[in-house]
């Protein structure tokens, strides 16, 4: 009797699994979900989502092994590959929105306000993250010394002042991955060079600011 009870219970459990599995199927064959950025998921689905990528991220990541990050010349070439790359989403400081920010869904780190756990911020930057706009870098042909180049940086960003930021980026070397001359030859003409070439003296590098205590482990793009 007990046994045919127990059969019974399990053939509804998995009828009515069923009956979810068809039904979110149906909902998501139908179009009925609005996949636009500019509209936000409900709170527990945003919160769900946050956390299945961050547990993700820090799974694979914890494991990783972090050089010297206070190295000034990785440091310094790590603010070159930022403003090139990462500034119209992660910004800058002393800058709170970007054109191309203010349309993304979910918003991505102020890298210039947060930090970031160095192994967590490796991983997503090596990787990126699926479905949003965080490329894989290291499938752009960005070996691991260039990605920790970044996370040196990002490391010490969030207790730069504006100028700051200016003169380390205007002393940063030439990136050999980034653009191309006429002549195919390879050439140093990241946005950041010309734009912060005035900056003081007085405020560059090697002199980085210290990282301040901060919190938060959002590795998110």
């Amino acid at each position: 009797m007990k046994m045919k009870k127990h059969t019974e219970h399990v053939i509804v459990v998995v009828a009515v699994l069923a009956l979810i599995g068809a039904g979110l199927g149906f909902y998501a064959y139908s179009g009925l979900y609005n996949i636009g950025a500019d509209s936000h998921h409900w709170p527990i689905t945003y919160n769900f989502a946050q956390m299945v990528r961050n547990r993700s991220i820090h799974v694979r990541s914890e494991n990783i092994k972090v050089p010297n990050l206070n190295d000034p010349k990785l440091i310094l070439k790590g603010a070159g590959q930022y403003a090139a790359m990462c500034t119209s989403c992660h910004l800058e400081p002393g800058v709170n929105h970007s054109e191309l920010r203010v349309g993304m869904y979910p918003q991505p780190p102020n890298l210039s306000k947060v930090h970031i756990d160095p192994q967590d911020a490796f991983w997503v930057i090596k990787h990126g993250i699926k479905m949003s706009a965080m490329p894989a870098w290291g499938m752009a042909g960005h070996d691991d010394e260039t990605i920790w180049s970044m996370v040196a940086f990002i490391e010490k960003l969030p207790g730069m002042t504006p100028q700051q930021y200016k003169a380390i980026v205007a002393k940063a070397p030439p990136d050999e991955d980034m653009d191309m001359d006429d002549d195919g030859g390879h050439a140093h003409t990241h946005a950041h060079g010309a734009e912060h070439a005035a900056a003081p003296a007085s405020s560059a590098m090697p002199n980085v600011p210290a990282m301040p205590a901060s919190a938060g482990t959002s590795a998110s793009h």
